[in-house]
């Protein structure tokens, strides 16, 4: 019987392959970033009933806190293998780049909003009937959850505490009227 060998791409292929897709993450991530501005173009009560807030970069880095730990982790973690996977430390400075760059998109204020038919957040926009208020609040955020995202079904909304407190008093009208 005899085994037979199937050639593995090289490491270069492979990291060119791996940052071309996290590149188009980060392009994808900072369209939606830009996205927002024309969405919530004004602040405070909207002349359709609804709310719109903007959050300052405390209250995203209190938001964001896991994420920015695993951008920390997944920029480290490459230099750990590049000279045993011989692949070319380019790549790991592209990759460190755009993971920088995506990470300080992530403590970049975002814009949120309640209308009466959608949120708005992360330049989003989500129907009522696809959201639903955590049981648990978290006390510096609002703690929405995604319907049928299973373990990827946390929305946390950030901003100050009394645009939070004016933004939960819209979902909870909204939310009892769905």
């Amino acid at each position: 019987m005899e085994i037979t060998q199937t050639a593995l791409p090289s490491s270069e292929v492979m990291a060119q392959f791996c940052v071309a897709i996290l590149a188009i993450i980060v392009i994808w991530d900072a369209w939606w970033l830009t996205r927002q501005r024309l969405d919530i173009p004004e602040f405070g009560k909207l002349s359709n009933g609804g709310y719109a807030w903007e959050s300052e970069q405390i209250n995203e880095l209190s938001r964001q806190w896991a994420n920015l730990i695993t951008m920390a982790a997944m920029m480290a973690l490459p230099w750990l293998l590049v000279e045993v996977s011989d692949t070319p430390e380019i790549w790991v400075w592209i990759w460190d780049g755009l993971l920088a760059v995506h990470l300080i998109s992530l403590m970049i204020p975002k814009r949120y909003a309640v209308t009466n038919t959608h949120l708005f957040a992360d330049g989003q926009r989500y129907e009522w009937q696809r959201l639903k208020l955590s049981k648990h609040q978290p006390r510096k955020r609002i703690m929405l959850l995604r319907r049928g995202w299973g373990p990827f079904a946390p929305l946390p909304l950030g901003g100050n505490r009394e645009d939070l407190n004016k933004a939960l008093m819209f979902i909870e009208t909204i939310m009892e009227e769905e």
